[in-house]
């Protein structure tokens, strides 16, 4: 008994370790893409290889695991895996860039911040998620995804007095200066804020298309790998309309080459297909909660290399996102175990239901058997009286 719990803790707990995997590998490559930024390498090439080189990896381990997934391959699930890597690859990474070049990166990730809002609204919407608000577990996912944004807001707006900082002292940014990225003017501002807007809304329409596209197609490697095709190409597109110039599809052996390699293999490659898994195992507002992490680890990793200290706005924030992120992860486990203990109970009643049946069957039985017995011994009876009134 005591190894069935141990084992059903580690499974119940492998997604919420697999999305803290996720958003850490983010984090990394997020600080990585402000470097190339900063150098002023052209993103959109780098989007696009970047998806190239997640294909190559995720069709392979597809092909290899889910061969019989091509079977299953329908209109409808291209479809989907069309709006995936369109909402999760391309336009989601396009839109998110060009607001980093329009915008303060921290504004751009304030807006980013709005994924788990705006993806329980939809979600709700769609009848995907209940929100239940008269019961704890509802009301616990409603304070937890407003608290992480409110904790995501502040550590990104309110910086407060400086505290500490673990300092490496590699100021990476020193080593990839250029020219100022963000234009001045209030229009250019107003569009950065849009498309920040519009990359959040682009990120919950992924987890939610995802999620309706693992219903009818349940392989998560194969998912991973028809989004990432799908990305590749539309990203291969969009850089031809856009960019004219060959020579920026030339890389070399520098940051730029190293930010997709590795954004491909981990960041594309191996975090679609655990993001794929954890939306088919435990739905888009599990995946959408744990976004605003990645703040807290983009602090912390900038705190030791980038030679930026921890304010008090960061560590409020920080607290109120761990916070927040705990609420909803506790309010999803209690709907969990509500539903679990109804249809425990609802075995219970029908075991009951069944086992009056059978009594009452047994009951019939026996008095059936009584009265035929009874008969038997009425008609014994009256067959020794005619035999002694015969004699």
């Amino acid at each position: 008994m005591v190894k069935l719990l141990d084992v059903k803790a580690i499974e119940s707990t492998k997604p919420i370790v697999l999305m803290i995997v996720v958003q850490s590998i983010y984090a990394v490559v997020n600080v990585m893409f402000k470097m190339v930024a900063n150098e002023g390498s052209n993103l959109s090439v780098l989007v696009a290889y970047r998806y190239v080189i997640s294909s190559a990896i995720t069709l392979p381990i597809a092909l290899f695991f889910e061969r019989n997934s091509l079977r299953n391959l329908s209109g409808k699930v291209m479809f989907q895996a069309f709006l995936c890597g369109l909402f999760g690859g391309s336009l989601q990474q396009n839109l998110y860039l060009k607001s980093l070049a329009l915008v303060p990166a921290t504004y751009t990730t304030t807006m980013l911040n709005l994924i788990p809002a705006t993806t329980y609204v939809i979600a709700v919407s769609l009848r995907m998620e209940k929100p239940n608000l008269g019961t704890l577990g509802g009301k616990a996912k409603l304070i937890g995804t407003f608290g992480g944004i409110g904790g995501a807001m502040i550590l990104t707006l309110y910086e407060g007095k400086r505290l500490f900082n673990w300092s490496m002292h590699i100021d990476l940014l020193q080593r990839y200066k250029t020219l100022p990225l963000h234009d001045s003017s209030t229009a250019s501002h107003v569009l950065g804020f849009m498309l920040a807007f519009l990359t959040s809304l682009s990120f919950s329409l992924w987890f939610i298309t995802q999620s309706k596209m693992s219903q009818n197609f349940p392989w998560h490697y194969s998912i991973a790998a028809l989004t990432s095709i799908m990305a590749a190409i539309q990203s291969i597109v969009f850089v031809l309309c856009t960019e004219r110039d060959w020579n920026q599809w030339k890389l070399d052996w520098n940051l730029g080459f190293l930010t997709s390699a590795l954004s491909g293999v981990f960041s594309s490659g191996l975090c679609f297909i655990l993001i794929a898994w954890c939306v088919r195992l435990k739905g888009p507002l599990f995946v959408s909660a744990f976004n605003p992490l990645m703040l807290v680890l983009v602090v912390l990793i900038a705190s030791f290399i980038l030679d930026e200290y921890i304010t008090i706005g960061s560590l409020i924030g920080g607290v109120l996102i761990v916070c927040g992120l705990y609420l909803i992860l506790w309010g999803k486990s209690r709907e969990a175990r509500d539903v679990d203990n109804m249809n425990g109970n609802e075995i219970l009643s029908t075991k009951d239901s069944v086992q009056c049946d059978s009594n009452h069957i047994a009951n019939s039985s026996l008095t059936c058997i009584q009265n035929d017995h009874d008969k038997n011994i009425a008609n014994a009876a009256h067959n020794v009286s005619l035999d002694g009134n015969t004699t």
